[in-house]
């Protein structure tokens, strides 16, 4: 249920196994014919019944349009009717989403990005040489660089010298290959077990001994009782042989991380019931002669009297152990391992989040680094209040620079020759990783350049922006405030008469431990260039304000954050904000939960669209993969709570139209949740439709599949709430007991 990348619209999941229904359990049409092949919308009709089609109007004539330009007045039309070029192809076109970034040792930066005009596939890429040339491909067009380890994935490839070493996707296989051309083959390190069924993520060179050390994920024996080891994975040409257990025997591990001298190994594990983010232990293991890991020292998260989740521990060039942990404050902040009385020690401290939750592998918050004096510094990314900072400590002085960059968002650093690359983000620049020049001291910015963005033409679109307003309004419980981001209608053609207040979407997003940010999303923009109010909540539960602030979601998940996002609904009504009549509600996994349960159990939204959401709290926690088999026990309580918060026991209290997105290879929430749902709705009589995606996941990847979800929830809300005609011209799908 995780969102893991959680600047993005369409959660950035991966997940496993096809589920798949017995074509005789439904009757499925298609509408269309607009080479959505692999799409199925569900619905109960005889093929030779006609859908009479919805007239749709153009708002205004490219003639009135460039009048109203010239003139700069604006045309008044109905808010949501707005002609807008920010399109679903456009929203789709520009949703590259990046899978970890690295810097060789000559400086050149090299990326994974998800492509979803090619199916989502995953490619290694490296920057250009020169300036005007284009990156090159790395990954072999049959090849796809991405691991479904814990089924979230990431860090799926490293870089060491010439060489990547990184994950298949289709067999799960890692593979070697040169990086000097983009024409030379990989070659297989581990066994082919016939499928992928052994996923391999978070690795590093373990020069000393000529081997890659990384975790491993082996469901040979159980798909949804794996066995998580940290594995050492030979280098050498010789024949393929099994990897060699170093660490094992808890349930999960992450950050494998070896000395420079390869003398000592250390790494992060927990096991159930804690996730990484309640309860971790950070350890070290000294490597004897043969390789083997031996004499291992707590040092973080074993003391029964603090409760901490210590992560991202990372050696220096001196053998220095730093990592990042939230005892005490609640807040992960900077710490370092005294070795030689195995005590730590707080670097800075400071009311604010150095790290974010381990959803999926590979986060790298910090980079140590050195200035020209050779000063040992330490490069560091935070969130407080809302947004992000950059900055460099000097943790002998105890001391925290601030950079000034452009970036509001920051997601991942890793740095190369005085350089720091930045992946990032901001209200005006789509995700992006940026090249940050330091002066000589390490102090100073004196040169920003964006290297890749995800969506590099976005910027022709800047007048229609909406910039987001981060708000924070009062909650249910006395005292107590919650945060989202508003963006309010904007488009520089139109507008709407000074009687009529917007329509608004509310996203609820996934999780639910996760944390939506401020940034320039297309996908919004989609929506409040049309004329739509949208406001994107970081409900009580979410991250990015401390331990205390996530943990209002233990034992209370289906109240904290349904009450939450209804308030925050409320407040932009009082406010003047929004149409109290016309408030529309959506979400994507635990977000999809979220939208389904404030339908059943508030009267606040007067229509929802859920993705791959949860329905039976039940089902997900019997059918659920691993990682998270235990997570929603921590969220929901008792077996009576799983009852009386699962949407599906409840279809009576549902009063509103709903439309259901589903991926048919969801292994985190399967196919049946939306297909039970479903049913139940359209035998109640409400409007209810449900379109089914072959090929996808948790989390839809492919461009036509994203296109069709944004345009058909904008045409479902426009004709069951919105009171006005959509200016798009979008093949509406039969909506079961309105059609």
């Amino acid at each position: 249920m995780g969102l893991t990348f959680a600047s993005q619209w369409f959660s950035q999941l991966s997940s496993l196994t096809l589920t798949r229904l017995s074509s005789s359990s439904f009757h499925s049409f298609s509408l269309f014919n607009r080479n959505y092949t692999q799409r199925r919308v569900i619905t109960n009709f005889s093929p030779k019944r006609q859908l009479q089609r919805p007239t749709f109007k153009t708002m205004a004539s490219s003639t009135q349009v460039a009048d109203a330009t010239a003139k700069q007045d604006k045309i008044t039309a109905p808010y949501g009717s707005w002609k807008s070029p920010i399109t679903a192809d456009v929203v789709s076109g520009a949703s590259k989403r990046l899978g970890g970034i690295a810097v060789d040792d000559h400086g050149h930066l090299f990326w994974v990005e998800s492509r979803p005009s090619e199916s989502g596939r995953a490619v290694l890429v490296r920057e250009a040489d020169k300036p005007g040339e284009e990156p090159t491909d790395i990954t072999p067009k049959e090849f796809a660089v991405r691991t479904t380890a814990q089924e979230y994935g990431g860090g799926a490839f490293t870089i060491s010298g010439d060489t990547v070493i990184y994950s298949n996707y289709k067999d799960q296989r890692l593979y070697k290959q040169s990086i000097k051309s983009k024409d030379s083959s990989p070659v297989p390190l581990t066994p082919d077990y016939g499928g992928p069924v052994v996923s391999y993520a978070d690795g590093v060179f373990d020069l000393r001994f000529n081997r890659f050390v990384t975790v491993m994920e082996d469901r040979r024996v159980s798909s949804t009782n794996s066995t998580t080891t940290i594995v050492a994975v030979g280098l050498s040409d010789k024949s393929i042989q099994e990897p060699k257990v170093l660490v094992s025997g808890n349930d999960f591990y992450a950050f494998p991380r070896i000395d420079p001298k390869g003398e000592r190994i250390a790494w992060i594990e927990w096991g159930h019931p804690n996730m990484p983010w309640d309860k971790t232990e950070l350890w070290v293991g000294y490597i004897s002669e043969n390789g083997d890991v031996h004499n291992r020292i707590c040092v973080a998260g074993c003391d029964p009297t603090l409760v901490e989740s210590p992560t991202e521990p990372k050696w220096s060039s001196k053998g220095e152990l730093f990592f990042i942990t939230d005892r005490k404050s609640g807040f992960w902040n900077l710490y370092k391992w005294i070795e030689s009385v195995n005590e730590v020690q707080a670097i800075y401290s400071l009311d604010a989040e150095f790290s974010t939750p381990l959803w999926v592998f590979g986060i790298n918050s910090y980079e140590l680094i050195q200035n020209n004096e050779g000063k040992n510094l330490i490069a560091c990314s935070y969130r407080q209040n809302g947004r992000s900072f950059l900055g460099i400590l000097d943790d002998v002085q105890s001391s925290l620079s601030l950079l000034d960059i452009p970036f509001t968002d920051i997601n991942h650093i890793t740095s190369r020759n005085h350089c720091l690359y930045v992946e990032g983000a901001s209200a005006v620049h789509p995700s992006s990783v940026a090249k940050v020049n330091l002066d000589e001291y390490g102090s100073k910015v004196v040169d920003f350049k964006i290297i890749w963005s995800s969506s590099p033409d976005s910027l022709k679109y800047k007048s229609y922006f909406s910039l987001p307003e981060l708000i924070e309004f009062p909650t249910e419980v006395p005292g107590q405030n919650a945060y989202a981001y508003f963006y309010p209608p904007s488009n520089p053609i139109y507008q709407a008469s000074q009687e009529e207040k917007p329509p608004l979407l509310l996203k609820s997003h996934g999780g639910p431990t996760s944390e939506t940010r401020g940034i320039l999303n297309l996908s919004i923009q989609y929506w409040t260039s049309r004329g739509w109010a949208f406001v994107d909540v970081n409900y009580g539960g979410s991250t990015g304000y401390g331990r205390e602030y996530r943990e209002r979601l233990l034992n209370k998940w289906g109240i904290v954050d349904v009450n939450d996002c209804c308030s925050c609904g409320k407040f932009l009504v009082d406010n003047g904000k929004v149409d109290r009549e016309r408030l529309c509600i959506t979400g994507g996994s635990a977000g999809g939960y979220t939208t389904l349960a404030a339908l059943a159990f508030k009267e606040t939204f007067k229509a929802g669209a859920s993705l791959y959401g949860v329905a039976d709290l039940s089902m997900l926690r019997a059918e659920t993969h691993k990682f998270e088999s235990h997570y929603i026990d921590n969220l929901v309580g008792t077996e009576e709570d799983y009852f009386e918060r699962s949407p599906i026991n409840f279809v009576d209290r549902f009063s509103c139209p709903i439309i259901l997105f589903q991926g048919l290879e969801d292994k985190v929430v399967p196919p049946d949740q939306a297909r039970k749902i479903y049913l139940a709705l359209k035998k109640k009589g409400l409007p209810v439709a449900l379109v089914e995606y072959e090929g996808e996941q948790h989390g839809f990847r492919k461009a036509e599949n994203i296109n069709f979800t944004l345009e058909q929830q904008m045409l479902f809300f426009a004709r069951l709430v919105g009171r006005f005609t959509v200016a798009d011209e979008i093949d509406p799908i039969r909506i079961d007991n309105l059609d």
